[in-house]
């Protein structure tokens, strides 16, 4: 028995020096020099009327709430090219954490026939037109809206809504001469 644990301790001695000897330690690495604090940015809410308002307002437009309804609130906008309405839909009980937008805007030049309004539908990716119950041609674009929808987003969905309306007045002059230049 004395020689089965000398053994032991001899193959265990032999086992620790058989172990690697721990690696010299690394010179420290030069530290990186300090970067400049991002600057703080308000998260934008594109969900929040009242931040479409602002951002109108950046852009010389002027926006005001008209109402409120259950899980909605409606703006009138007016801007140096067109007066238009928002809605903002599937909003929380505080008018906020809005789920989309639905610009509109009524025609001031004549009402284009049913066909005429099918025909531009059929050419216009973003923009729709549609006869109210008094006739009139209106122009709509909607927007979902998420928390991460950005300020630039909100830009973005506003300029496509200005090139809604310049393509529905160019249509609402001359229905038959846009639809025939329409691809």
């Amino acid at each position: 028995m004395f020689r089965k644990t000398l053994s032991l301790a001899a193959a265990a001695l032999l086992c620790m020096g058989a172990a690697p000897a721990k690696p010299a330690p690394k010179p420290a690495a030069k530290a990186a020099a300090p970067k400049p604090a991002a600057p703080k940015t308000t998260a934008y809410e594109a969900g929040d009327p009242n931040a479409f308002v602002s951002l109108l307002a950046s852009v010389d437009a002027k926006a005001q709430i008209a109402r409120r309804e259950e899980d909605a609130v409606f703006l009138t906008v007016t801007s140096p090219t067109a007066v238009f309405s928002a809605q903002f839909a599937g909003c929380g009980p505080q008018g906020k954490g809005c789920q989309a937008v639905l610009f509109d805007h009524v025609g001031a030049e004549g009402a284009p026939t049913l066909a005429q309004v099918n025909g531009f539908n059929q050419t216009s990716v973003m923009c729709r037109v549609y006869q109210d119950r008094a006739g009139k041609a209106h122009v709509e674009y909607s927007a979902l809206l998420f928390p991460r929808t950005s300020r630039e987003e909100m830009l973005m969905h506003l300029n496509a809504w200005r090139g809604c309306i310049a393509d529905f007045t160019d249509f609402a002059k001359d229905p038959t001469g846009f639809l025939a230049n329409a691809a």
